[in-house]
């Protein structure tokens, strides 16, 4: 096998796109990953990687282009992630997609994987605007101007994204109006060494009603109408106070200018951990505590945490597929794992016997079963927890599921529920991904004792080399 040296320049063939989105030629035997490259294009890269069994490069020179090549529309797409494929044209993305999970399938072979159905992607006819939520780092740079984004891949670098086309347009004009607050009212920002202050911002908004929602996540105490939050022991000196995130003129001036905001809370994070949020949280501002959202032909109530699909679009196709893929009879009693506010579960409920759920988030859990109370679901029960512990535990008091709905984060099944699901076996399970790789090695073990009918691809994050599915299984005889 070839040698390759860093800064050396190659002419490479692309031949195929890995499942990060790069193009992948080889030269000699030796594979070269190359962002932004396009299979079918000759171009010269520049290696900036070694590692025992390939190497990484970069575009230096595009020598034939690719037809399915198109200008990105956004400039600083490729600033965040070289996963991003707004470069690829968009019905070439839906293809790319579902040879993801055939990718997946192939590295971790499954039992009988050769054979899963794999049906084309279910694409998105505007594939812009449709991130319904952000979740925004806060700087201040040197010069003092704020800014809000994202960091860039492997990095403490923070992209500015004041004009992001995958956004939802009022949700980016709310945290760039935020910005220009906290530099006006000269708010602590946290620049992860010396000061504290604001260090993320979330802002979601509902795609049913327009209702918007916000969290500021700070990690200094807050002051809002002469109250401090967290609560403190003692009366805080002076020059703590100046430390403090004032709160009272930025919230006036945010609720004033866009009626849409029904509720505004407050997160205490003061550790430097990789975490979002911290543990206390408090409601500065509402003229309701959640917002409503709607999904097929049912509406739901979301508080600040409660997680819910970014792009609310696609999550009507994605829990329609999984309806299809469940096939409901009344006869049926389902475990909705990992359960959040209950919807997929709620798109269920009337067309079965019963729905079980549990989640690890208290407030998802609270939110569920005001939920299913105003729905008016009688036959719904909730409850905070691990679902390998619960679900023995429902089974010894008599509940023995027919049917399993999963859809688990991005790290896939806990190894401790797959193993439960391999004791208790209901009928028929319905596994809906957001990671092609944990879905495949999941698969691993499932397929010992289901038989994988097929596996539908959804494409919720457009213009990125991420794809959702919907996997039906039944037992095997």
């Amino acid at each position: 096998m070839i040698n390759l040296k860093i800064g050396q320049k190659i002419q490479l063939n692309i031949e195929r796109m890995g499942i990060n989105g790069e193009g992948i030629g080889s030269i000699s035997g030796r594979l070269v990953f190359v962002p932004y490259a396009l299979p079918g294009e000759q171009i010269v890269a520049e290696i900036t990687e070694n590692a025992r069994n390939f190497s990484r490069g970069k575009v230096v020179e595009l020598k034939k282009k690719s037809r399915f090549r198109v200008k990105p529309e956004d400039a600083v797409y490729a600033d965040l992630s070289s996963s991003h494929i707004m470069h690829l044209a968009y019905p070439q993305q839906l293809e790319f997609k579902r040879d993801l999970i055939r990718q997946a399938l192939e590295k971790y072979r499954p039992s009988g994987w050769q054979k899963y159905e794999l049906r084309e992607t279910i694409g998105m006819e505007n594939p812009l605007h449709y991130r319904y939520k952000l979740q925004y780092q806060i700087r201040r740079l040197n010069n003092g101007a704020v800014i809000a984004g994202l960091y860039k891949e492997n990095s403490h670098h923070l992209v500015n994204l004041e004009h992001c086309i995958v956004q939802e347009e009022l949700t980016q004009k709310i945290i760039n109006r935020v910005c220009e607050l906290i530099e006006k009212y000269d708010i602590p920002v946290d620049d992860e060494r010396r000061i504290r202050g604001i260090r993320t911002v979330m802002v979601r908004r509902s795609r049913k009603t327009g209702e918007v929602q916000m969290i500021f996540v700070s990690s200094a105490p807050m002051i809002l109408d002469g109250q401090f939050f967290p609560e403190l022991r003692e009366e805080p000196t002076k020059k703590e106070r100046k430390s403090f995130v004032k709160f009272d003129k930025i919230l006036s001036e945010l609720t004033d200018e866009f009626s849409d905001i029904v509720t505004i809370a407050a997160n205490f994070h003061p550790k430097k951990t990789s975490e979002i949020y911290g543990d206390k949280t408090q409601i500065l501002f509402n003229e309701k505590e959640t917002i409503t959202e709607g999904v097929l032909d049912y509406e739901f109530e979301l508080s600040p945490r409660a997680f819910y699909q970014l792009n609310p679009e696609q999550a009507n196709v994605l829990y329609a597929e999984a309806v299809k893929a469940l096939h409901p009879k009344k006869d049926d009693r389902v475990i909705d794992a990992y359960c959040g506010v209950g919807t997929i579960g709620f798109a269920v409920a009337n067309k079965v016997k019963s729905v079980h759920g549990m989640d690890i988030t208290p407030e998802a859990i609270i939110d569920a079963k005001r939920n299913a109370a105003q729905l008016g679901f009688k036959n719904c029960h909730y409850e905070t927890g691990r679902a390998e512990k619960i679900i023995p535990n429902w089974a010894k008091a008599g509940h023995k599921a027919t049917a399993l709905l999963v859809d688990p984060p991005r790290t896939g099944l806990d190894a401790a529920l797959l193993e439960t699901i391999g004791k208790v076996q209901p009928e028929k399970m319905v596994y809906v991904s957001c990671n092609a790789s944990t879905l495949a090695k999941d698969l691993i073990v499932l397929a010992q004792f289901y038989r994988v009918d097929y596996i539908q691809s959804i494409d919720m994050f457009p213009h990125t080399a991420r794809t959702e599915a919907v996997v039906k299984l039944t037992r095997k005889k």
